[in-house]
């Protein structure tokens, strides 16, 4: 019996209805036949990165944070870029996985979602931190889809064809298929 790999959705933004989100609800909406994906949003719960604190017990939500990561096949990630680099609360959940082993050898990709000249900071700067966590980041699976001035519909997705049609590949090329 085979089970469905589940692709964990990061969004780096904590607005709501940010167009980071708009694009990973897209995702959920085209994943392809036989993939599950699950949005995780503790994000704005997590506490300050405290190494003292990344010992037995770990804070709650950061016990959760690393549960759901360790239970995804892949992880999927989209960030907008705050003065050149990840904002600061996503970046702090990427701190939270330094010390665990749940993000070793894991597929990760991540779409920037920028207008186009942007997001490159950003993009660096996940590069490095998955660096350090072991992540096996999915190339082919890293794209560029700028989604500024797209319309976003009523279901916090967006509507463009092309746009579905590569992130449903996305989140093929997570999976393995």
């Amino acid at each position: 019996m085979t089970t469905t790999p589940m692709i964990l959705l990061l969004s780096g933004s904590l607005r709501a209805g940010s167009s980071n989100e708009a694009v990973l609800r897209t995702a959920h909406a085209v994943a392809p036949d036989g993939v599950r994906t699950a949005f995780y949003e503790g994000l704005g719960g997590l506490p300050h990165f405290n190494p003292d604190r990344d010992t037995d017990p770990l804070p709650a939500p950061v016990a959760e944070l690393r549960a759901a990561i360790a239970g995804a096949a892949a992880l999927l990630v989209c960030t907008p870029e705050y003065a050149g680099t990840l904002p600061g609360s996503f970046k702090n959940l990427l701190d939270w996985t330094v010390g665990g082993t749940e993000i070793g050898d894991k597929p990760v990709a991540w779409v920037n979602a920028a207008a186009p000249g942007r997001g490159g900071g950003a993009e660096a700067t996940l590069r490095t931190v998955l660096g350090y966590t072991g992540a096996a980041v999915v190339e082919e699976a890293c794209v560029r889809i700028p989604v500024s001035g797209q319309p976003v519909g009523p279901d916090g997705t967006l509507a463009d064809p092309a746009v579905r049609a590569r992130l449903g590949e996305v989140l093929g090329l997570l999976a393995g298929r």
